[in-house]
């Protein structure tokens, strides 16, 4: 299948110094801000070698908006920070404005996402239709393609993945579950970090988390 060059990245972040609550028993306020930091240059960095399609960064972090342009990505500045199902809207709209076809999702928090994991979801994904990553637990979304980009609203939080399988099959188009174990692991708990550090994978969230020594913590 040939990849679809019409699709646009889509990277929701609200901001790189508040966020991941659900790892405060673990890391400390410092320590959660430098992992959202490099979770985000993880996945940034993914696209900037994928190089296959525009990138949209939508932000209320004017250092966030930096790193985008600095990659050659857009940056989307919210004026007012919103949720993210909001933000992701919002970018949507502006993707479809400037004439995307499609839009693909991926929150800022996939450390492990690589160029050739993108290619991969380019590529399976419907002409017209969805394509949907799970989580590796199976309830949240960790990547999300629609083509037409509006096709439907996507609505984020620890449960999304059925409510957007269900809104997908109500369009009556074609929508592709595919399982990526790379993409399937973002780091919001304890046992996700577990599952992470269990991976013998470089990364720039492999090297900040192994300065945290977190052996005792995470035990």
């Amino acid at each position: 299948m040939l990849a679809l060059t019409d699709i646009w990245a889509i990277v929701p972040i609200k901001d790189l110094h508040d966020g991941k609550i659900r790892l405060s028993s673990v890391l400390t306020p410092d320590e959660r801000a430098l992992l959202i930091e490099a979770m985000l240059d993880d996945v940034l960095s993914a696209f900037a070698e994928y190089a296959g399609m525009r990138v949209l960064v939508v932000t209320g972090d004017v250092r966030v908006a930096e790193k985008a342009a600095q990659l050659s990505m857009e940056p989307l500045i919210e004026a007012v920070c919103q949720g993210e199902s909001a933000a992701v809207e919002a970018a949507t709209s502006h993707s479809i404005a400037r004439g995307a076809g499609g839009a693909l999702v991926v929150p800022a928090d996939i450390p492990l996402l690589g160029a050739g994991d993108v290619a991969t979801v380019v590529q399976r994904a419907p002409a017209q239709g969805t394509l949907l990553v799970p989580a590796w637990d199976g309830r949240g979304t960790n990547a999300a393609v629609r083509r037409p980009a509006g096709l439907f609203p996507l609505r984020f939080g620890n449960d999304s993945f059925l409510p957007h399988r269900a809104a997908a099959e109500s369009t009556g188009c074609p929508l592709v579950v595919m399982r990526n174990d790379q993409i399937a692991l973002d780091l919001d708990s304890p046992v996700e970090l577990r599952r992470f550090l269990e991976i013998d994978r470089v990364t720039r969230t492999r090297r900040v988390l192994d300065t945290f020594n977190l052996e005792r913590r995470l035990a």
